[in-house]
């Protein structure tokens, strides 16, 4: 509507009526044409379109905009920071209708006289279209794993007599998927899978099938003789980097025929390598040495910190974010709302900020072995500075210190901006370090080292963003971090009570880097835990 130029009054009311759903505690599903034209925002026009929408997945007036916008346009929307305005204006302005011709305009340097637009704004979108079309056709592992899972069981129901196993980049829990790899021992006939609705074959190559699931997703199937199930299975888990290394390192052993993978270690004297770490040649050197530590596991974790509520942005209440923390076994939760300087996520001021201090207080006197600490999300400031003056920040119990404003410094101005936060002696954890999101947003260019060293001088640990879209601190700094007594906090980030399950996937990204319990912050137990951040 907005790329089309309609009515400002119209666009918002079609806003609103998203924020309204968006907060409901029940599924639109459950409720009757006269209860959603009840609730707030939400008239007899948006009700009618709603129910269109529930019942055939559409309406009539989304199909009207959809059908004079061309396809790459739509495309267009997708790119983060590039909004309608813009859009339209190179759409209607210069006739550009897709992100190659976009891309091909930036090069030819026909952005910098457009309104709205310039030489710097030209080269950040030029960054941002090559990031785009890099990271275009993958999955954050998140979307694909339940796919991954029910395809892997319906192979077994179809082939009861073979053996099946995920391989590649799921089985090893990248953040990022490029396809689904599948391994399958022993014979079968091809029509069993290959019948165009479970899968639909794409191409035959040496070692195996590519083809599509129901869902469009791309699947490599490769096959074996059940004898050889063992070897097959750690040769097609690992990257060619560990696999090449692996195979330099015990060059003249042979490896075929075993039925196991544990019989593949064993034939080299080597601890079992978990899958997560089968990515660089790290692991393997310090397998060599006999130097492997027990990873996390997701039971390891005790508290779940980095929680929002409808305080600021969240969907749900304190009391309900409390309650379905204590329901998952944890033994407290940290809440940490938007500090006042992020107005766009309703951040907290002052006056709000001491009710959310009321109500955690007369939560924690009625709630027996569990606490809620209070903490809060405090925006990293241009300067470094945290948002909020020295007499609030010293009664949080626990502060977050991210950034979300300004992402465009250089390295230098970047990085310094975060030692000083980690400097803070109110600085507990550092939030998502780069402000990363995968396939859609570069994080901001940061000297890893230097912060690492800075939070190991300040007793600061650095969060690893549980949300799968982030998973930020990349897991390959891990281990630098663990060298220098720097812990990490598995934090979901939730904006809800189903947010809360994102800390499964900020472990599996942990379990990559090397993670054990001892350097995970909130694998401490409440007591530890607050020890561990008075400061």
């Amino acid at each position: 509507m907005e790329l089309h130029g309609e009515n400002s009054y119209r666009i918002r009311s079609y806003s609103n009526a998203y924020i309204t759903f968006r907060k409901l505690g029940q599924p639109l599903t459950e409720m009757s044409d006269e209860d959603i034209k009840s609730l707030k925002g939400v008239g007899d026009a948006i009700a009618s379109k709603t129910r269109s929408l529930l019942t055939t997945g559409t309406f009539d007036t989304m199909e009207r905009y959809l059908e004079k916008t061309p396809p790459g346009v739509q495309e267009m929307i997708q790119i983060k920071g590039f909004g309608p305005k813009k859009i339209k204006t190179i759409w209607k302005d210069m006739g550009v209708e897709t992100i190659g011709e976009l891309l091909y305009a930036c090069n030819e340097n026909r952005l910098v006289e457009l309104k709205g637009f310039g030489a710097k704004t030209q080269e950040d979108l030029k960054k941002t279209l090559e990031y785009y079309l890099r990271s275009r056709d993958k999955f954050h592992y998140a979307t694909l794993e339940e796919e991954a899972d029910d395809l892997v069981e319906e192979l077994k129901t179809r082939l009861p007599n073979c053996q099946i196993q995920l391989t590649g980049e799921m089985r090893r829990k990248c953040n990022v998927i490029n396809e689904m790899e599948v391994l399958i021992a022993g014979d079968y006939d091809p029509k069993e899978i290959f019948d165009g609705e479970f899968l639909t074959e794409k191409n035959k190559i040496d070692n195996g099938v590519e083809a599509f699931t129901v869902n469009e997703i791309p699947v490599f199937i490769r096959n074996c003789k059940k004898e050889e199930f063992g070897s097959k299975l750690f040769r097609y888990t690992a990257t060619e980097e560990f696999m090449n290394s692996f195979l330099e390192q015990f060059k003249g052993t042979d490896f075929r025929n075993l039925e196991t993978e544990q019989a593949v270690f064993e034939k080299v004297k080597l601890p079992p390598i978990e899958p997560e770490l089968r990515e660089t040649t790290y692991f393997l050197a310090k397998a060599t040495e006999n130097n492997l530590l027990k990873l996390i596991e997701e039971k390891d974790l005790k508290g779940v910190v980095h929680n929002h509520t409808t305080y600021s942005d969240g969907l749900h209440t304190l009391e309900e974010m409390a309650n379905a923390a204590k329901d998952l076994g944890y033994e407290y939760i940290v809440i940490s709302d938007h500090s006042k300087s992020a107005f766009y996520a309703n951040g907290l001021k002052e006056e709000r900020l001491h009710e959310q201090w009321a109500e955690i207080d007369s939560l924690n006197a009625k709630m027996e072995n569990f606490k809620i600490f209070k903490g809060i999300e405090s925006d990293i400031l241009s300067d470094g500075k945290l948002d909020y003056p020295e007499e609030l920040l010293k009664q949080f119990d626990c502060i977050i210190a991210s950034v979300h404003s300004n992402l465009k410094m250089d390295i230098d101005k970047a990085t310094t901006r975060l030692v000083r936060a980690i400097e803070n002696p109110y600085t507990h954890i550092l939030g998502h370090p780069t402000g990363r999101l995968l396939l859609s947003r570069k994080g901001y260019p940061i000297d890893y080292q230097r912060i690492i060293d800075a939070c190991a001088a300040n007793g600061v640990s650095i969060e690893l963003n549980a949300n799968p879209h982030r998973l930020d601190l990349d897991w390959r700094w891990i281990p630098v971090a663990m060298e220098k007594g720097v812990k990490i906090s598995i934090n979901p980030d939730a904006h809800s009570v189903g947010g809360l399950q994102h800390t499964r996937f900020g472990v599996f990204s942990a379990r990559k880097g090397g993670l054990t319990k001892e350097m995970c912050l909130n694998a401490l137990g409440m007591e530890a835990f607050l020890k561990a951040i008075s400061k």
